[in-house]
């Protein structure tokens, strides 16, 4: 059996669908939408824009024909999903409400700064821009169904949908939305000045100093899967900027009586990661005598670079006996300062990963494999947004797991490790169980900041229901490792995951390190290599172990299940001529060997 779950954002399309209305519906959260009165078939459409940043919330920019259910279905969609800090979403939505997501990497935060973003809509294609920059673009025959006018629009609002948006937390309330201005283009091939190929020619700009009634509308409804109405108190104009405010009911309008107020603390040793619900101000957010911890001194106090999350070092923290913490006299960033007078926050006690971690992504627990579990303030890993898939008792080639293959998440946007800081080998396993031709899905993957991989077709580089495997090694400086995939064709996927630990130095070993009381991997011999060579290990305890041997890129290219070994020295030999039949080529490839709780990696050369 071959389940597929339904895709997150068709639900909300057709709830939207089903439910528009006009007018209030007494919601207890009001937003805002500004729109244009016009319509407009094709062009350039860019805005200058900071984002909310709140987690169950996103502020947008797209275009969207209003004259549904009249004619078919068409939008063209930016938006920032409040609970990424370094992500932006692009979807256009074509006729029959046929979404087509890709998230784009982004390395900076979209509620910090101002950017600039926009998108080009012609007939034969459809290209997303940030800061002036082409990085994404989507062709083909849906692109051609994006033929009806549509209204350029800007909103903020809640979604009903936490899988997609992230936990609703109304602590976060108020929250805002800056827009400096936005400008239009229309499409005139061949004869523009503006735009990719100068086949644009602008029209106007808007720079926000006043609501121009002529070109806009302000929004007054709302829809099924909308947890807010749209009211026209929250869309203002101040300061040669519109801001969309998103508020309790009451308390509209751009206005901030709200303190700073703390979502979790997380002990992690001998730190405690404090989260507030809004940025804070740095001077009190770094005064340790704001911090009260029974039995255990704050020493210091550290505002993260997303300005909503302070580190303090408490040595004597004693996560056994400490239950709670103090939070007083915080400042937010308001223009006149509101503050917190005094909050008792219980402290989360969470349980480490062990090394090797290894999760079963989109299925239960496995073997030696973690179970899938959502991202949360309390979790040590998990996955933010995304649909499981099963493939029941399907033979997947290549591997000595299968189970870990037949289970997936796609249409996954990021998966996130709390891990300690260090040096790690990760290697992600995924198998193509649904497409049976080249180029019906192809995902970029990104670790740490780092490209991976830039196009990665899984039925090109493995085949059909056949494991493939890619490895790399990564530096974690801020306590969580993060991997972030976007699709290009269709949806990203993931299998499972392996994260070994190997950044600790022990005399001898080579760059990458490897743990002290943890296996001992040595050089092989002979080094440089022809042909084949032996590899000498030991081990602290009797365990079952797998060999693996990957290229510079990450490609797996050996893996042998070597057995059960007891306490001591080992080894085995490789011989680098006999992979498929077919001599490798020469170059310097990683080796490891790995058991059910321990592993260690390191370099050969290899010679022909």
């Amino acid at each position: 059996m071959i389940t597929r779950s339904f895709d997150k954002t068709s639900l909300l399309v057709l709830s939207a669908m089903l439910l528009l209305s006009q007018g209030a519906s007494a919601k207890p959260y009001k937003g805002a939408e500004y729109r244009t009165k016009a319509s407009y078939l094709y062009g350039k459409f860019e805005v200058r824009m900071k984002s909310n940043g709140r987690e169950g919330m996103l502020a947008s920019f797209f275009t969207y024909n209003d004259s549904f259910p009249s004619t078919p279905w068409n939008e063209i969609d930016i938006e920032m999903m409040g609970r990424y800090t370094d992500d932006i979403q692009f979807n256009p939505i074509t006729p029959g409400q046929v979404n087509h997501v890709s998230h784009q990497f982004v390395n900076f935060n979209p509620a910090l700064d101002y950017h600039v973003y926009g998108f080009e809509w012609t007939p034969t294609y459809v290209a997303w821009f940030i800061d002036s920059v082409e990085v994404y673009r989507q062709t083909g025959a849906h692109i051609a169904t994006l033929n009806i006018s549509q209204k350029l629009m800007m909103n903020v609002w809640p979604p009903a949908y936490p899988n997609w948006a992230g936990v609703w937390n109304d602590a976060v309330l108020p929250a805002f939305a800056y827009y400096d201005w936005v400008k239009y283009a229309s499409y005139t091939p061949g004869s523009g000045t503006y735009g990719t190929n100068s086949n644009f020619t602008p029209q106007w700009i808007d720079n926000f100093d006043s609501w121009d009634q002529a070109r806009w509308d302000k929004a007054t409804h709302t829809w099924n899967g909308n947890n807010s109405d749209f009211v026209h108190a929250n869309a203002v104009f101040q300061n040669g900027k519109l801001i969309l405010c998103l508020t309790k009911e009451t308390a509209i309008g751009y206005v901030d009586n709200v303190p700073p107020l703390p979502l979790w603390a997380r002990a992690e040793g001998n730190t405690i990661r404090l989260m507030f619900a809004e940025e804070v101000e740095q001077l009190s957010a770094e005064a340790i005598a704001n911090y009260l911890v029974p039995d255990a001194g704050v020493t210091n106090a550290r505002l993260l670079p997303d300005l909503k999350t302070v580190l303090l070092t408490a040595p004597g923290l004693d996560t056994t006996t400490t239950a709670a913490m103090i939070v007083q006299n915080i400042r937010d960033r308001w223009t006149t300062p509101n503050t917190l007078s005094q909050r008792v926050l219980q402290l989360i006690r969470p349980t480490p990963l062990t090394f090797p971690a290894k999760i079963n992504i989109g299925g239960p627990a496995y073997q030696s494999y973690l179970p899938d579990q959502a991202w949360s303030p309390a979790a040590e890993y998990g996955r933010m947004d995304g649909q499981a898939n099963y493939y029941s008792g399907v033979t997947i080639n290549g591997t000595t797991e299968p189970e870990v293959y037949r289970s997936e998440v796609s249409d996954l946007v990021e998966y996130k490790v709390r891990v300690p800081n260090g040096r790690y080998a990760v290697v992600l396993m995924m198998a193509e169980n649904f497409f049976t031709t080249v180029n019906q899905r192809k995902f970029r993957i990104v670790i740490e900041g780092s490209v991976l991989d830039s196009s990665l077709d899984l039925y090109f580089r493995a085949g059909f229901r056949t494991a493939y495997q890619r490895a790399t090694f990564v530096d974690v400086t801020d306590g969580v490792l993060d991997i972030h995939v976007q699709g290009l064709i269709d949806k990203p996927l993931l299998n499972g995951i392996t994260i070994t630990r190997i950044g600790l130095d022990v005399k001898g070993s080579n760059e990458f390190g490897v743990p002290p009381d943890s296996y001992k991997l040595y050089t092989n011999y002979p080094n440089p290599f022809n042909g084949g060579t032996n590899i000498r290990f030991s081990i602290p305890q009797e365990d079952r172990l797998t060999f693996k041997v990957f290229d510079m890129l990450g490609r797996k290219v050996s893996e042998q299940a070597l057995g059960v070994f007891q306490k001591g020295e080992a080894h085995v030999f490789w011989n680098a001529n006999s992979e498929s039949g077919v001599p490798l080529p020469s170059g310097v490839y990683y080796y490891w060997i790995e058991g059910r709780q321990l592993s260690a990696v390191q370099k050969l050369t290899y010679l022909k």
